[in-house]
């Protein structure tokens, strides 16, 4: 690693299911092979252990949402690159973010993982669509609560009609363009 690596958060927003954590670990790797400082906030991990105690209520995603931003903009303004996949449903809450990074001059990318709900109902990685469909739970983001996807983010991945490797590489891409890679 250079003296002067240069940090960056990566903030990959979307439905539960998108492809959001797996598009972060893959990029994560290429990036570590290349010798970058990488961390991947992973937004089960922030729940169980930085934001125990929170709910899912509009105040509570909202916390915890700032709570990951206040860490990725630490450790991307140490010369970090941070990999946040995380739903953040709300459009003010990641606009929060994006300005306490504006703010402390450190660079944020925000990626819309744009996969349509039906499919993520399909992947339905943690059961959460078929709980939600069984009516054992409620709140499930873009079925039953909201999701306000990114207006005009920096990159917008249709995993759905891609690779892994091919998203990764999409989103190295824009890093390379911006100088963050």
């Amino acid at each position: 690693m250079s003296v002067t690596e240069t940090g960056a958060t990566i903030w990959l927003t979307g439905l539960p299911s998108a492809g959001k954590t797996t598009i972060a670990y893959e990029l994560a790797g290429r990036l570590r092979g290349e010798g970058h400082r990488v961390e991947v906030l992973d937004g089960d991990e922030i729940r169980e252990f930085l934001s125990a105690g929170l709910g899912f209520s509009r105040e509570d995603r909202h916390t915890n949402v700032q709570r990951i931003g206040f860490v990725a903009e630490l450790l991307a303004a140490n010369g970090v690159k941070v990999l946040v996949p995380v739903i953040a449903p709300y459009a003010d809450s990641r606009d929060a973010v994006r300005k306490r990074h504006q703010a402390e001059g450190t660079a944020y990318l925000e990626v819309h993982v744009a996969t349509p709900v039906e499919v993520c109902s399909v992947r339905d990685v943690k059961g959460l669509y078929a709980k939600q469909a069984a009516g054992e739970i409620s709140g499930l983001t873009g079925v039953d609560d909201p999701y306000e996807a990114p207006e005009s983010p920096d990159l917008r991945i249709e995993s759905h009609q891609q690779t892994v490797q091919e998203s990764a590489a999409e989103l190295y891409a824009l890093l390379s363009e911006r100088g963050a890679a």
